[in-house]
């Protein structure tokens, strides 16, 4: 017996409508088989969730119009042979009407044995395989309804990290430096730490930009193109990262103050600019108006006392000095996302962090580290958006596909329809950096693509952040200027390093290829 299967998920003429689709629609299946005998019978096995279901499909003769997708299918098929039976199975599936992922492949019995069709061993959807174990599955995403705003779409994005973008002070004085810091007297100067044994920052590095920079610059980021500024985060907090949230409340004082802020978004409105801030929301930082361990604010935080009105926000284990904390990280305390004080004061009341910053014009907001807040919270942010600008969007940091994202043992809802509207591409900037570099050839980077544009609802794939560089990652210049591995290197060796003339050059020249 001579047999052999096709289904390829990126042809309508084996699985339609393409890619994601909306709760309640109707997908067609197809399978495609050649075989020297009569095959009888197929079935299409699927998941909903934890719900199984296994459908018969109904057996169908190739017509004269559907030989293209057959064709295809020898292509990609050698050992299909022209001379055999070509049918295809078919049945359609209606959705449930609650948004989720379906997981699908094929049972085929042949004679006495059972042959499986399902993905292909790299999971990127398309053209499958034929297995003779159960095989990877297939997957269908499918989603609520879902518009994401036109001006984020269309949007070309500038990120600043606000202290190293510009010092817009007339004689280059920095605002109101903090205490026990480093302050750079030459822009140009390396960055770098001092820490104590350790290994912790003990004292910040500072070079003195601020908003009235950003507020000078706005022509320049106009003649460029850019429609959107996304900020790092410009809270007030003590180090220069800003990750370390003192205030929801109030802009860093080295920054401006909240008068400057509310001139920036006016500004760039007229401009055509759009702002989305940082929402560093799953931990504070320990020097906090909130958890206040070392007594800079006043009142109580929840490190000094249980009687402070935010003493339900953290994770202690022995109180004070044992407490969860960001990837190990102490000064970052992590909250209970879901503790119904911190829910209201980041986005439940009237006058809570959301709503106050967009009722000044902010257009959206980045979830710092959104596998680390729990979906309901992403849920009702985004809803308390959505009441004070409709328009506005909400962006997440995931890494990899957030479609089948499984973070601490869940399968992530992000783009359901009720949480983000996208999320940062990074898979985007690995795939074409690594092709940039020679490291994959067109055909890679065409399954991996189109791996993402199935999976994703077409709106969210449409409004991924699709970013070059990132305040995360290796700056992409030395990427592309093939600098040695930064683990390689010292420390001094760090400081000094810098790309040759014709590294920097070709760097150069492949970032705009890029």
């Amino acid at each position: 017996m001579e047999f052999s299967a096709y289904h390829n998920s990126h042809d309508l003429f084996f699985r339609n409508p393409f890619g994601a689709v909306t709760c309640g629609q109707k997908i067609v299946f197809r399978l495609g088989t050649c075989s020297d005998i009569s095959i009888e019978g197929c079935y299409l096995r699927l998941w909903e969730g934890d719900k199984e279901k296994i459908l018969p499909m109904n057996k169908k003769i190739i017509t004269d119009n559907e030989l293209a997708s057959f064709s295809e299918a020898e292509r990609c098929c050698p050992e299909i042979k022209v001379s055999f039976e070509k049918v295809s199975f078919e049945v359609e599936y209606r959705t449930a009407d609650e948004p989720g992922l379906v997981w699908y492949y094929f049972i085929i019995p042949v004679d006495s044995k059972t042959y499986y069709f399902g993905n292909n061993p790299a999971r990127a959807g398309g053209v499958g395989k034929l297995w003779e174990q159960e095989p990877p599955a297939y997957q269908v995403t499918v989603h609520l309804p879902m518009k994401v705003p036109q001006w984020y779409k269309k949007g070309v994005m500038y990120q600043i990290f606000v202290d190293r973008f510009y010092n817009g002070n007339e004689n280059g004085s920095i605002l109101r430096p903090r205490k026990k810091s480093l302050i750079h007297s030459d822009w140009y100067d390396t960055p770098f730490y001092i820490k104590d044994g350790q290994g912790r920052v003990i004292r910040w590095n500072f070079f003195g930009g601020n908003l009235k920079g950003v507020l000078k610059k706005l022509p320049y980021l106009k003649e460029l193109g850019v429609s959107i500024i996304y900020f790092n985060p410009i809270f007030d907090s003590s180090s220069n990262h800003k990750y370390d949230t003192a205030d929801y409340l109030h802009i860093d004082p080295m920054y401006g103050d909240e008068s400057d802020f509310e001139l920036l978004v006016k500004e760039s409105a007229k401009q055509g600019i759009s702002i989305i801030l940082d929402g560093v929301f799953s931990h504070t930082g320990s020097d906090s108006i909130y958890f206040n361990k070392y007594g800079n604010y006043p009142g109580l935080g929840g490190y000094q006392s249980p009687d402070s009105p935010y003493f339900k926000w953290y994770k202690f284990k022995e109180n004070p000095d044992k407490y969860k904390c960001w990837w190990g990280v102490e000064d970052l305390p992590e909250v209970d996302e879901m503790e119904p004080s911190y829910r209201q004061f980041i986005y439940g009341a009237e006058n809570s962090v959301i709503k106050k910053w967009m009722q000044l014009g902010v257009k959206g907001w980045r979830l710092d580290v959104a596998d680390e807040l729990p979906d309901e919270f992403i849920k009702e942010l985004r809803q308390a958006m959505k009441q004070t600008e409709p328009d506005s969007v909400l962006i997440g940091e995931v890494w990899e596909d957030a479609s089948n994202k499984i973070s601490y043992g869940k399968s992530r809802e992000y783009l359901w329809g009720e949480e983000l509207d996208s999320t940062m591409n990074y898979p985007f900037r690995e795939i074409f950096l690594q092709f940039i570099l020679g490291d994959l050839d067109a055909q890679i980077v065409d399954k991996k693509v189109m791996s993402l544009y199935e999976n994703y609802p077409r709106e969210s794939f449409y409004a991924a952040m699709n970013l070059i560089g990132s305040h995360d990652r290796a700056r992409i210049l030395t990427l592309l200027g093939e600098a040695p591995p930064e683990e390689e290197m010292s420390i001094a060796e760090r400081e000094s390093f810098s790309l040759s003339a014709a590294a920097r050059n070709l760097a150069v020249q492949r970032l705009k290829l890029l």
